[in-house]
């Protein structure tokens, strides 16, 4: 991630820099957490690219189900079993043989399964500094309505 990190002493904070704190990192936290699911989901979409590559009929003349989106399916004839055409992304669209297809997602597939570990870190990172940061206000809080 971009941007340096930077040690501050919780304790000299005041709650209302301390709330600042907490505003901003969880606004972190949600954004983080929203880029993760959207990982998973990009992720859970190769794997049933994949899926589909390797399961689809070996014979030429096959009726198969053509998706144009994720709900709508329409009627066509497999003319070549051994070549597909792979979304590349941006709105290309490459033809490759079935192996290289299944390569192509085994690779995107390996590619995010890093990136959402190294997400997933950081999320937990920044969730247990939240808490920290929470538990210093609330502290501040009672020791301020204690003194008065």
């Amino acid at each position: 991630m971009a941007g340096r990190q930077e040690s501050v002493n919780l304790d000299s904070l005041s709650p209302q820099q301390l709330s600042a704190v907490k505003k901003q990192l969880d606004e972190e936290v949600e954004h983080l957490s929203t880029s993760f699911s959207q990982l998973m989901a990009a992720q859970g979409k190769f794997k049933e690219c994949l899926r589909c590559v390797q399961g689809k009929p070996r014979e030429a003349g096959k009726n198969v189900l053509v998706p144009l989106t994720n709900s709508l399916y329409v009627g066509g004839t497999l003319s070549d079993p051994d070549h597909v055409i792979v979304d590349v992304g941006t709105g290309f669209y490459v033809e490759k043989g079935t192996k290289r297809a299944a390569q192509f997602y085994e690779d995107k597939i390996k590619e995010l399964t890093g990136s959402i570990q190294e997400l997933e870190a950081i999320v937990q990172n920044k969730t247990s500094t939240l808490r920290v940061v929470e538990e210093v206000l609330r502290q501040k809080v009672l020791a301020g309505s204690a003194q008065q």
